[in-house]
């Protein structure tokens, strides 16, 4: 299957799992095309001083690919700078948030699998 990007739904999250801000998300894809059991496959756009809340992965997998800009990924127990080519994954139960903290957008990728 390919999408073009003129396909892809935009949809726009005001304070995203109690976050600040709005998030962007490019959905590459939706759960419904996949046969594996995937809830997310999609790009998230985080502006300037906007954060994704602190949430837990229970019986899922999620992965984060930084494309672009600077961030603070916190994991549940410490703060991480993260940035351009860094893999992040979150699962079994553990919880993460993430906040830009550069002076351009931050680019993820994301992709979640449930178990």
């Amino acid at each position: 299957m390919i999408k073009k990007k003129e396909e892809m739904e935009i949809e726009e999250r005001e304070r995203m799992r109690e976050g600040e801000g709005i998030i962007k998300i490019i959905h590459f894809f939706k759960k419904e095309d996949f046969k594996a059991n995937v809830r997310l496959c999609a790009k998230l756009i985080i502006q300037p001083s906007c954060s994704i809340g602190l949430h837990q992965h229970i019986d899922e997998d999620e992965v984060f690919i930084i494309l672009k800009g600077k961030g603070i990924l916190f994991d549940g127990k410490k703060e991480n700078i993260v940035g351009e080519g860094d893999a992040i994954l979150t699962g079994k139960g553990e919880a993460h948030s993430v906040k830009n903290i550069g002076e351009e957008n931050l680019e993820i990728i994301a992709f979640i699998a449930k178990y």
